[in-house]
């Protein structure tokens, strides 16, 4: 298996996306990383790292596509970047997976235009894995596509229902459309319409969803346009970071906290690694005709490392097959 990286996608590359693909290949074996970007660059952090060479390679590219880049234009114009020539390597066959940590909007034209959408796909999505009680959701869109038509909502749901059948093996999974209420009258019209189309669609939706109840387990398949669901991601970010610097806090205060601290250290480890956002990243782009992962941009070597492993397990499972397959069926 190969996996392909963007080298220079993301605030701290090359350095944090180099380093945590040689974690990775440490920690497990079975695949290849072929590494795109400057080589020099790459090849500085490489020197003095251990890892067998044998499953490194260096694409050399000249370019990168920047967040401030018009994505269009980027993928048209920079065709020696190390995005455009990752998405060309993986249609050509060239590799299992491709992940990135750069620019959404460039990765998103990048994955519709080199590697192609399903067929009977309008828009694609970023599906990422939430955390609730008792269990785990995916939330769709969560930050590919600013803006939604209620047709979209509705594509949005199939693709999530699809990716968690493939991902869980949860069978009819329940669907939510993220509103301000429960009520019918609330809401702008476009989430009406939406709603409105998908009780009459063959899915199995529950209603609306407010936020509180994100995280109670009502759902499977939680659906939202993509500006709504990335600042509901980058809260449950923000929020575990700030839960977790203040439990330190209080568990360190005194004597008495840290004896307590002691007998509860395996459980916070455990929580702290069910929530934390490094180790929980990386989002698959469903929709498009191959495996296309984005990391969020300021990944470090942590997150990379396990994004990494996260592609590994996707690429070698039947994923791709049973994304294709069940979005057929419904």
């Amino acid at each position: 298996m190969v996996i392909l990286v963007d080298a220079m996608g993301g605030d701290n590359a090359p350095d944090a996306i180099v380093a945590g693909c040689v974690d990775a290949l440490k920690e497990r074996d079975g695949f290849e990383i072929t590494l795109i970007g400057d080589e020099e660059r790459i090849q500085k952090v490489l020197t003095g790292a251990e890892y067998d060479s044998n499953r490194i390679k260096i694409k050399h590219t000249t370019q990168i596509v920047m967040n401030e880049d018009v994505p269009t234009k980027a993928v048209r114009e920079k065709k020696d970047s190390s995005m455009v020539v990752g998405l060309r390597m993986l249609k050509a066959g060239e590799g299992d997976v491709f992940i990135s940590a750069g620019s959404t909007g460039g990765l998103l034209v990048g994955a519709t235009t080199i590697v192609k959408r399903l067929s009977g796909i309008d828009r694609p999505c970023l599906g990422s894995v939430i955390p609730t009680k008792g269990g785990r959701m995916i939330l769709v869109d969560s930050g590919l596509n600013l803006s939604c038509n209620p047709e979209r909502y509705v594509n949005y749901a199939y693709l999530g229902a699809a990716y968690v059948n493939a991902l869980f093996k949860t069978v009819n999974p329940r669907v939510g459309l993220v509103n301000i209420g429960s009520e019918e009258e609330k809401g702008p019209d476009d989430i009406k319409e939406a709603n409105k189309l998908m009780k009459e669609s063959s899915l199995n939706y529950v209603g609306y969803l407010e936020g509180k109840d994100l995280f109670e387990g009502k759902a499977d398949v939680v659906v939202t346009d993509g500006f709504t669901g990335n600042v509901i991601l980058k809260v449950i970010e923000g929020t575990s970071k700030y839960m977790f610097t203040e439990i330190k806090s209080l568990l360190f205060k005194n004597l008495k906290t840290k004896i307590a601290a002691l007998f509860l250290k395996g459980e916070l480890n455990g929580f702290k690694k069910k929530m934390d956002p490094d180790i929980n990243g990386g989002a698959p782009i469903l929709g498009v005709n191959g495996l296309v992962i984005k990391s969020h941009g300021s990944s470090n070597a942590k997150t990379i490392k396990h994004v990494v492993l996260k592609a590994y397990d996707l690429a070698g499972s039947s994923f791709m097959n049973d994304i294709r397959l069940n979005f057929e069926k419904i």
